[in-house]
């Protein structure tokens, strides 16, 4: 056992930490792309069957302000697996309703081999699958809106911030690959 714990902790040292200006910029960005994303929900949808602020959003904010070089974190992946896998989580609510508990799974699994296949693999993604097979009525509600709003526009919102704030910043580029 103890063998197991010395391979487990490798050399013993942790990742290096980033330094305080790259945290400001993630935590910068992060702010203005989730505020931009809720005031425009407050604003544009609000007292309607829509909804643009969903929880898969601040794991993308993560990874587009956190780590802006990552592969999971430029644009076509960002956009396309929200998108996709928004698509798959609706379809297989009106596929498949019943059990909920096969649907949330064959949704998340479906989402991912779709991110795979069309090179859009975005971890938060899987997320929004799940939310639009297994969301209240609300979210079911909207249908294939869901796609569009908010998987598409929210990725997309959080992008155009990430575009802005990642290059202001000396030490960060974004994208690094468009499509």
């Amino acid at each position: 056992m103890k063998d197991y714990l010395a391979k487990m902790r490798g050399n013993g040292q942790s990742p290096p930490r980033p330094s305080a200006r790259e945290v400001c910029w993630s935590w910068l960005g992060a702010v203005l792309g989730i505020a931009l994303v809720g005031y425009l929900d407050s604003w544009l949808v609000q007292g309607t069957d829509a909804v643009l602020l969903i929880g898969s959003l601040g794991a993308s904010a993560v990874l587009l302000f956190g780590a802006p070089r990552s592969p999971l974190a430029q644009p076509r992946n960002v956009i396309g697996g929200h998108m996709l896998s928004a698509l798959v989580g609706v379809s297989m609510r009106l596929v498949l309703p019943d059990p909920a508990w096969a649907c949330a799974a064959l949704t998340v699994a479906t989402a991912i081999a779709v991110m795979h296949v069309s090179g859009t693999l975005h971890p938060p993604g899987g997320a929004t699958a799940l939310i639009a097979a297994a969301g209240g009525a609300k979210i079911s509600a909207m249908g294939y809106l869901f796609v569009l709003i908010p998987a598409g526009a929210g990725a997309a919102i959080l992008v155009a911030v990430a575009l802005v704030v990642n290059n202001l910043a000396k030490a960060r580029k974004y994208p690094e690959y468009w499509w």
